[in-house]
């Protein structure tokens, strides 16, 4: 059985001023051509399928008309759940749409699909709160999946009846997994998990989120889970949210970031994106295969001490999005400014680093290291600006909360 996992879509986002539609039209046909010239017979995509709870209608006909595409005329079917950018009733208002083509959706942890027949060549054997099984076209042996969209700390309380989120959800969580898995899955068929969470392996080091992924971490969103909560019958977990392509180590089956297809944020500069292919069959350990993606502008931050220098770079490298950051002992003049502006149609921000020369290889020169989360860059201006002094546990919650405001 082979299976395609994707996820992180963010249909709708801009580059600052810069559209992307034609670039996520481009990437997503891209994603299509690979699922069927691997002949998949199942796609999976892991959330945030829109960038915003409220998205233009451009974003929205791409997607259903992607998906559609997914499907490759009902004889794959696809499914595809809510993340932290996305509306889950939203997500969940194109039920009907989903059961003409052969695509489920899932917005929220305990959705439970209707029990319908799908409109394609697949069929749904089996549903539970957050979980179906799927009789595929070409395979004897069902495919069984537990369903975990994103949600926020008040609905997974809702959910899982605990007053905050700690261990005593996590077990929740962890328990709600474990009653499906002993459930519906033995060696007879494939066994997969797909959420949209922050997940870490227990006492290791936690994966970095880059400012551009709306944080789940902190207050107001869903904290950590941890690869050992996963059900040991799971043959491999998709998952969405982190936009770098990773493996979660910690569990007994592979635990995989497939990364977002479009680098959405400087954070993400020059990074290769994937697509996974899961090569898999009942009772046997999983295969996984990272496509790499090769649509899509590529977004660059160099460095220079010259505007002569950047122009040149920018002249010799028009295929990407550029942040150019350039070291000067005076602020840009407006003709420089306009100069590198003329000199690339997609150059997004101009970084000016004043300091003195001959004084830039000093240990002690104040500079700002914009690879950094948003958390240390707050720690750092706090300090510039108040002598050396560090924020207080009460004002770095504050700010904390600040950057995980949900939309709700």
């Amino acid at each position: 059985m082979k299976i395609l996992h994707t996820a992180d879509w963010h249909l709708g986002k801009r580059l600052q001023d810069f559209q992307r539609i034609e670039e996520q039209q481009n990437v997503l046909d891209e994603i299509v051509q690979v699922a069927n010239r691997e002949n998949a017979d199942l796609v999976i995509v892991a959330g945030d399928l829109f960038d915003t709870f409220n998205p233009d209608p451009k974003a929205e006909d791409l997607l259903y008309s992607t998906l559609k595409k997914l499907t490759a005329g009902g004889s794959r079917p696809v499914v595809a759940i809510a993340g932290n950018h996305d509306n889950p009733d939203r997500i969940e208002a194109q039920d009907h749409f989903g059961r003409e083509c052969g695509i489920i959706f899932a917005g929220f942890p305990k959705t439970e699909v209707s029990s319908y027949e799908v409109s394609c060549e697949a069929k749904l054997l089996k549903s539970a709160p957050g979980f179906i099984e799927l009789k595929l076209p070409r395979h004897t042996a069902p495919v069984r999946i537990i369903l975990t969209p994103y949600a926020n700390e008040s609905r997974m309380r809702s959910y899982f009846g605990q007053t905050s989120f700690g261990d005593e959800l996590r077990q929740e969580l962890q328990q709600h997994w474990a009653t499906l898995a002993d459930t519906y899955m033995d060696k007879q068929g494939v066994n997969l998990l797909t959420a949209h969470l922050f997940v870490m392996k227990r006492g290791g080091e936690q994966p970095e989120e880059s400012d551009d992924e709306r944080s789940i971490l902190q207050v107001g969103g869903a904290s950590v889970v941890y690869t050992d909560m996963i059900p040991p019958q799971v043959q491999y977990t998709a998952l969405g949210h982190l936009h770098r392509y990773q493996e979660i180590s910690g569990a007994q089956c592979p635990v995989v970031y497939s990364s977002s297809p479009l680098a959405y944020s400087f954070a993400e500069a020059d990074q290769q994106k994937y697509i996974v292919l899961i090569d898999v069959e009942p009772g046997q350990a999983a295969t996984v295969t990272p496509i790499p993606l090769s649509t899509g502008k590529r977004l660059l931050r160099p460095r220079f001490k010259r505007v002569d220098e950047a122009v040149d770079w920018l002249k010799q490298n028009p295929d990407c999005y550029a942040e150019i950051t350039l070291q000067t002992t005076t602020y840009l003049t407006s003709e420089e400014r306009r100069q590198l502006q003329q000199s690339h149609e997609s150059l997004v921000t101009i970084i000016p680093d004043i300091r003195e020369i001959d004084v830039e290889e000093s240990p002690n020169t104040p500079t700002i290291d914009l690879t950094q989360t948003m958390d240390a860059l707050f720690t750092d201006y706090f300090k510039y600006k108040n002598k050396g002094q560090e924020p207080n546990d009460r004002l770095q919650q504050l700010f904390k909360e600040i950057l995980a405001t949900d939309l709700e």
